[in-house]
């Protein structure tokens, strides 16, 4: 063995056993976000930070450091894309990003997080936002200190955009939001205008939670997610949780009186699983293991939440078994259903928007959080400030916080930068499906038939396996032949909205 191979080894022992660390803090993470008791938060804070700061210290270490300086010209490295090369390359780029960040700061942040998200479940609760608020303004003191001390050329928001979407800017992500949101405009005003609405009091019957539970984990079984790897429970925001390379936590919530609810969350979050379990168990801990991006991995849940389970030949495959499991839906024809699970209407809950109005959603937490983070928006005048961009953008504000600022997690556990993800993954989901469907044929006519493994390989073999080997604008080009494009995404979004609201295709 050269002693090449002897450095890399001993690279990727230490940086495998600093993942080991991250699992059991994940493990903790999702114990708190899902059954862990209310009193236990400020314990739970202090476990929490214990082990990021020594997941921090392995993964900074002067060793690791000195192992990655010695491999950085080796041959090891000569090929970016394989698996020691892109490992080597993708450590050093961490390490060199979070070695510039202090000890004492990761070990505050950690805690803080656990903390905020405590008080925002209360807050939410009680529609209390003064609860909450001081709890922001430390997040975003420290959230500051984290993007000053790492650096930036243009933008504070360019520090922390990188941990979630590597090397991509804030001009650039707002520039196609810009664009798409230019472009949806126009949709959804004929939407409106064209004067048909779907009878949405279908979806707002009696469905038993018991019987909602064992269909979304059915589906989530049949499109791939598998249980005997994972499992579902329920909590207050759901989230997809990857707690080790055969184990992937899904939640969701349920509403009794509102099908779509849990249905698509389960959905959406199963989405994210089923990335997370077609990943390289051997590499776990490693880049090539590793999800490229949260824009690829958003685009993984938004695709088969809607484009195929807000599909009309997907509820032909399943609405006979759903009107057995829910007897309140009667003879309610399949497709009056389907209208109404696509429904377009502005709304005040992002994970409950439709696909047409979700992104402007996006657009409003984007550019809000970038004013938190420079402080030209105080803490204090957060609420108001969202209830303005809802009505200029959607026409609609909230007569409470808990259902505007307060509705999501995001922002309690530090997660500035994150928000944007979900548009570019609505866009990259689009383009995926499009190739997907040159490559395999017609996908609809499949789910018609309840054969989804063909979409799933696909994305397994196109998606998962390649890890981080790769980033997420090389492997969209890899792929589908260019990086990001919202044109996709429109002409989906046309097509799929033409019939139903007879407007133009």
């Amino acid at each position: 063995m050269s002693d090449y191979q002897q450095q890399f080894e001993a690279l990727c022992h230490e940086i495998t056993e600093a993942a080991k660390l991250d699992s059991i803090q994940q493990l903790l993470e999702w114990d708190e976000r899902t059954i862990m008791p209310a009193k236990a938060g400020a314990y739970r804070a202090d476990q929490v930070s214990l082990l990021a700061g020594l997941i921090h210290e392995r993964r900074t270490s002067p060793k690791v450091g000195e192992l990655l300086q010695s491999l950085a010209d080796s041959p090891l490295a000569a090929d970016p894309h394989s698996d020691a090369g892109a490992t080597i390359r993708v450590l050093l780029r961490d390490y060199r990003r979070d070695s510039k960040l202090p000890q004492a700061l990761v070990v505050e942040l950690s805690k803080a997080k656990v903390i905020a998200q405590q008080a925002w479940v209360q807050a939410r609760t009680g529609n209390n936002f003064p609860l909450f608020r001081p709890h922001l303004d430390n997040m975003l003191r420290l959230m500051r200190e984290t993007a000053d001390a790492i650096g930036y050329e243009e933008s504070r928001y360019d520090a922390l955009l990188d941990y979630y979407e590597p090397e991509a800017k804030t001009a650039e992500v707002a520039a196609a939001l810009t664009a798409l949101k230019d472009d949806l405009a126009p949709l959804v005003a004929e939407i409106a205008e064209s004067g048909r609405h779907p009878k949405m009091e279908i979806l707002e019957r009696d469905f038993p939670i018991v019987a909602q539970e064992e269909f979304g984990k059915r589906v989530a079984k049949e499109i791939g997610f598998d249980f005997e790897a994972g499992r579902l429970d329920v909590t207050h925001h759901p989230f997809c949780c990857g707690v080790g390379p055969h184990d992937c936590r899904i939640t969701t919530r349920y509403d009794q009186n509102f099908f779509p609810s849990a249905f698509y969350s389960t959905l959406h979050e199963a989405g994210h699983g089923l990335y997370d379990q077609g990943l390289r168990s051997d590499q776990y801990g490693l880049p090539p293991g590793n999800y490229v991006s949260l824009g690829i991995h958003e685009s993984q849940s938004r695709m088969w939440e809607n484009m195929v389970g807000r599909s009309y030949p997907f509820w032909r495959q399943y609405y006979p078994e759903l009107r057995k499991l829910f007897p309140s839906l009667g003879d309610t024809p399949m497709g009056d259903f389907h209208f109404a699970v696509n429904n377009v209407e502005p709304s005040l809950i992002r994970v409950e928007a439709d696909e047409a109005t979700y992104n402007l959603h996006i657009i409003i937490r984007f550019e809000l959080e970038q004013a938190l983070l420079s402080g030209d928006l105080p803490v204090a005048d957060l609420p108001g400030a969202w209830n303005e961009k809802y009505q200029s953008l959607l026409g609609i504000a909230s007569d409470d916080d808990a259902d505007g600022c307060l509705q999501d997690v995001h922002w309690s556990a530090g997660l500035i930068g994150y928000f944007p993800t979900y548009s570019m993954g609505n866009m990259y989901a689009a383009q995926l499906f499009d190739q997907a469907t040159l490559d395999l044929g017609d996908l609809a006519e499949m789910f018609g038939r309840g054969e989804f493994m063909p979409l799933l390989e696909w994305l397994r073999e196109k998606v998962h396996q390649p890890g981080s080997r790769y980033t997420a604008p090389d492997l969209m080009r890899n792929i589908c032949g260019e990086s990001i494009d919202h044109g996709p995404l429109l002409k989906y979004l046309r097509t799929k909205y033409a019939p139903l609201y007879g407007i133009s295709h």
